[in-house]
């Protein structure tokens, strides 16, 4: 069997691996993609020399995907758990604890959030089980129009968006509820008779143990590891069409070159889906261009050791706060997995939905504001001893309103024997590009043994 997985970021990479396995090893595998290397917004750097992802960086540990896959490649004994420092969130120029005891930063009680909400709020929190609550099951509103008029937009901007901006460099406004907390949406399907109750009922259980994991090494460890098993051919070119052929798929590449596939997985970012198909699949390549993105830039500093930063995992900006701090947010990556080597290593992340923030500002301005943010924050005023700029453009898919319907009618639209995976179908972390990888690759494989 022949196959052809465009895109080699970790979508694509467990795409090819799950055919390898599947199809045995003689099956064609050729993997197109121009990058320097592989990975897509996994990517690992030396800062102060040691390494530091500085795309992704952890994943949520208790989804069995990447335990998973991490076991199977004998890898187990690299993951790595957080120190159990908590985040801070900045919010009216001030630097609270993050809240406990809610779901995505929307409370189960008001006590949750004194100190970051003012009175009027906490009172509207209180007093929220006792007004009319009206919700239709199935609908799909923005994570704002509901928490907003629940508990009062202060509550959106100051401890749910820091959580959403982190994931998606989006907002509550942005974010369908479903997308952001599934288990919230399922509580008022089966009829919680207010938002409080929802938020109770969908808590879940104290977790024992680290919610995050990452890797000794960072996510370039996974990534040799997954091409090295998927023994694949790297075409180091830029597909620009798929159509179909009389024994199959042809793909097309930017430098003449026609590859030959019985079953293709398209692992590219929503943006360059609707090029590579339209002729094909028309109704996926809408459903495509309908999907929003931001973009971030990331900067990672090596501080010389012994520069004191607080004993937390970082500092997530609330929303308004653009007249005091430039960053989104803040990961003390020294704090958050454990000190490395003689240097304090940290994280910056710059750029909203809506902005142009990551494209348009030059190295010197990015350097120059993650100075001034820590020490606004920290009063952090020494140099960096090393430091790396990374930018993600059109990267962060944005899960608006609606988003799961839109992703059933995408998939819907693929003729047989071509499948998509990505961060933008069925969740924005790695396990969910693991789980998504996988369904497509073994579909291509099933259809294809089938034909």
């Amino acid at each position: 069997m022949r196959f052809c997985v465009v895109g080699g970021g970790i979508s694509g990479l467990v795409a090819a691996y799950r055919l390898r396995r599947a199809a045995g090893p003689h099956a064609d595998i050729t993997l197109l993609d121009p990058a320097d290397r592989l990975g897509g917004i996994l990517r690992t750097e030396r800062v102060g020399g040691q390494w530091l992802d500085v795309g992704a960086e952890a994943f949520v540990a208790r989804r069995p995907e990447m335990p998973a896959l991490l076991a199977e490649l004998g890898l187990a004994g690299r993951q790595i758990a957080t120190s159990g420092a908590r985040p801070l969130i900045y919010s009216g120029a001030r630097l609270h604890p993050l809240p406990q005891g809610t779901l995505q930063g929307i409370p189960a009680q008001a006590s949750s959030l004194l100190g970051l909400v003012d009175d009027a709020t906490v009172a509207q929190i209180i007093d929220e089980r006792a007004r009319p609550f009206a919700w239709r099951p199935g609908s799909d509103p923005s994570v704002a129009d509901v928490v907003g008029d629940r508990f009062g937009m202060q509550v959106v901007y100051r401890s749910v968006d820091p959580l959403l901006t982190g994931v998606y460099a989006g907002s509550s406004v942005t974010i369908g509820l479903r997308s952001a907390v599934p288990t919230l949406a399922a509580a008022l399907d089966r009829g919680a008779p207010s938002l409080t109750d929802a938020v109770r009922d969908a808590l879940p259980p104290p977790v024992t143990g680290s919610v995050f994991g990452a890797l000794d090494g960072g996510y370039r460890v996974l990534l040799e590891e997954l091409q090295r098993r998927a023994a694949v051919r790297w075409a180091q070119v830029t597909a620009v069409r798929v159509d179909r052929d009389a024994n199959g798929w042809l793909v097309f590449d930017d430098e003449g070159t026609n590859w030959n596939a019985d079953g293709v997985v398209l692992a590219v970012p929503a943006p360059a889906l609707p090029a590579l198909i339209e002729h094909v699949a028309p109704r996926t390549a809408a459903a495509a261009r309908r999907i929003r993105v931001a973009s971030a830039a990331v900067v990672a500093l090596a501080l010389p050791g012994g520069t004191p930063i607080p004993q937390q995992s970082g500092v997530l900006v609330a929303t308004g706060e653009a007249g005091s701090l430039n960053a989104k947010a803040v990961t003390l990556s020294s704090r958050k997995w454990g000190r490395r080597g003689n240097v304090e290593l940290l994280r910056l992340s710059f750029g909203r939905y809506g902005d142009d923030l990551a494209r348009s500002t030059g190295d010197e301005d990015l350097l120059a504001w993650s100075t001034r943010d820590l020490n606004t924050l920290f009063g952090i005023t020494v140099d960096p001893v090393d430091w790396h700029i990374q930018r993600w453009i059109d990267a962060m898919p944005q899960y608006g309103p609606g988003h799961l319907d839109l992703v059933a009618e995408l998939r819907a639209g693929l003729p047989p024997n071509l499948a998509v995976t990505g961060s933008y179908l069925d969740g924005i972390g790695v396990p969910a590009c693991v789980g998504a990888a996988t369904r497509a690759a073994l579909t291509l494989v099933k259809t294809g043994v089938a034909r």
